[in-house]
């Protein structure tokens, strides 16, 4: 596990060394235990390492047999034993014990197509001396993060971390109005967007590869939903029980101390139930929660660990977000506003002081039907079979004659925002339900100029294309794939990348096993979710594994308390930052509406948590990044 860095020069002109220094230092948290660099004409490669396998052989960059090619590696692969086997008994030799050596002679004997046979997380570079060809690759999720700068000279610059890529001198920090665009929605920028036009991400399960200056990108992976198996429910129970075993056991490989974060929900649950399978000794579990107690599942937690027997560790803290902000704004690079990313950075701060690898349960409700607006999609399918002329007076009518508040979440709340949405086609209204802020929203918020300036954009495109692909799969299957090939690698796991990093702790994750995808891709989508019952089949692997009271309960999520901080002890920051001159003067959002939203919720008239957090964090960057 590491973070690397690194450039290529078409021109063959030589290389700064001090740059590539640079931008190793810049992310010297994510890999403290060591770094190293590979120099020539074209190329330099650099990298910072966290010591996880072959602690003491491991160090890159590391070469081939001739030493012709030149990988830095971030991630594990979980079968490379497996895979140096196959590549010994057809000639290969090597001289250290790590996975990384093992991609490198992987691509000696299958070029691009290495990648096929890799099974982990993983974001690579493989310089060619004599061919003078650079490749990139990312796994098939997105777990481990992959940003480039292409120029229009054909250099090529690629590193781990935006601190990385903003040391290099020709990377330039102009926004790109687009993305600032797709961040109001999403709460996040959706790859291949940055925040900076001259930087983009390599999307998950895609690899790159450049010579000459041009650059070709692919995506090799993809689960498919088109191919059902037939199975049995006692079937599909045992099979996704083995596949994750498997997933787990596999991610138990490590030569410096192991545990897990234990949230008290059904996937992390089924993990540290599975570790504890496997395990001689009790596992570490490590779990947080807040004073405020409807934001607090550790009754739960706890309750798992000792149903397995393993060691439990809790943290109770009062997160002082005036302190954790600037860190969180400085790690995350773009403007990144899910506001779960504090309690994730706190339980990865206080995990790391006693292990050095985590599993956790991240993954398990976009393969198998975790989030209540799966259920209310299919609702919506069939709410919409209502003729018009009944759902208008007997429905929509009745429920808008019913008291509820801005300020507390309720079923009659609920309800009305899902009548409003359920007439929508399939993807505004998946829009509708998952953005902060969608498009009449941004309307009535967004300055003239920044208007102008997005017009023409719909940041629903990034929702439509995964819907229009799973074309055919069903309402539940397209939300899937959507949420798999959106929401996961655009928000929750970079979220998880940078609060582990940020504290040089690696973060392990059997459901997003891509076996384990597959396997999940191919179910008959009623096994998933019976009727509106979300995550059917996953509670029922669980039953066997943990206590019932455990597991048929209402998800909580990972949330914090944002709207009782902005009426409380955040209050001052908030009215100083976006109320600024600086903030109202930005041009993106109308200052009045700026003014509006921060006195209706100081006031306790309107509750603006999500809307309040995403102007707060893009104003934070602003003032970091771009000031």
């Amino acid at each position: 596990m590491c973070g690397i860095t690194g450039f290529v020069n078409k021109a063959g002109n030589g290389v700064d060394r001090s740059i590539l220094e640079k931008m190793n230092t810049a992310i010297a948290h994510r890999g403290p235990d060591d770094d190293g660099f590979f120099v020539d004409e074209n190329a330099a490669l650099g990298m910072r390492r966290l010591s996880i396998i072959d602690v003491a052989g491991g160090k890159q960059p590391i070469h081939n047999r001739d030493e012709t090619k030149w990988i830095v590696f971030n991630g594990e692969i979980y079968n490379y034993q497996e895979i140096r086997d196959d590549l010994e008994a057809r000639g290969h030799t090597f001289y250290t014990r790590s996975d990384t050596e093992t991609v490198i002679h992987l691509y000696d004997e299958f070029g691009v197509n290495c990648v096929d046979r890799l099974r982990g997380m993983f974001a690579f570079a493989i310089w060619d001396t004599v061919e003078k060809t650079l490749f990139l690759a990312r796994d098939r999720v997105g777990k481990k993060p992959l940003l480039y700068s292409h120029r229009s000279n054909g250099d090529l610059i690629f590193g781990s971390e935006f601190q990385a890529m903003l040391q290099h001198p020709d990377v330039s920090r102009e926004v790109d109005h687009e993305a600032i665009d797709s961040y109001l929605s999403y709460l996040c920028v959706p790859a291949p967007m940055t925040a900076f036009k001259s930087i983009r991400k390599l999307e998950p399960g895609h690899w790159l590869f450049w010579k000459s200056g041009t650059v070709e990108t692919k995506r090799y992976w993809q689960p498919d939903f088109s191919t059902k198996i037939a199975i049995s429910e006692p079937e599909a129970i045992e099979e996704t029980t083995r596949l994750l075993r498997e997933a787990t056991t596999m991610r138990l490989i490590s030569e410096v101390p192991l545990g897990a974060f234990l949230s008290g929900g059904v996937d992390s649950s089924i993990v540290v139930a599975l570790m504890a399978e496997a395990s001689d000794k009790p596992v570490k579990t490590f779990s947080i929660g807040f004073e405020e107690q409807d934001f607090s599942e550790l009754k739960y937690a706890r309750r798992v660990a000792e149903h397995v027997g393993a060691e439990y560790n809790e943290f109770i803290v009062k997160p002082n977000a005036l302190d954790v902000l600037p860190v969180l704004v400085d790690h995350y690079g773009e403007p990144y506003a899910d506001s779960s990313a504090i309690p994730s950075y706190y339980v990865a701060k206080e995990t790391r002081r006693h292990v050095t690898v985590a599993l956790n349960g991240d993954g398990g409700d976009e393969s198998f039907a975790g989030y209540e607006r799966y259920a209310a999609m299919k609702l919506a399918e069939r709410y919409q079979r209502i003729p018009a002329v009944l759902r208008k007076p007997l429905i929509e009518k009745a429920l808008g004659l019913l008291p509820s508040s801005e300020l507390k979440r309720s079923r009659i709340r609920d309800a009305k925002r899902f009548v409003k949405a359920a007439e929508l086609s399939t993807t505004d209204r998946y829009f509708r339900w998952v953005a902060a802020f969608d498009q009449p929203a941004k309307a009535s918020i967004y300055t003239d100029s920044f208007a102008a300036e997005v017009s023409g954009q719909k940041a629903s495109r990034f929702l439509d294309e995964w819907f229009s692909r799973a074309n055919g799969s069903g309402i539940l299957d397209a939300s899937l794939l959507t949420d798999q090939m959106t929401y996961l690698p655009n928000d929750l796991l970079v979220k998880v990348d940078i609060a582990t990093m940020a504290n040089s702790l690696e973060a392990r994750s059997p459901f997003l096993d891509h076996k384990v995808i597959e396997f999940a891709a191919s179910l008959p989508a009623g096994l998933k979710m019976r009727g509106f019952q979300t995550k059917t089949l996953l509670k029922k692997v669980a039953a066997r594994l943990v206590p019932k009271e455990v597991i048929y309960r209402r998800k909580m999520g990972f949330g914090i308390p944002i709207g009782k901080w902005f009426r409380g002890e955040m209050k001052a920051f908030v009215r100083e930052i976006l109320l600024s001159e600086r903030s109202l003067g930005r041009g993106i959002i109308r200052p009045e509406i700026l003014r509006r939203y921060v006195d209706e919720h100081t006031n306790a008239e309107r509750d603006h948590s999500f809307q309040l957090w995403s102007f707060l964090m893009l104003e934070l960057w602003y003032q970091r990044f771009i000031d």
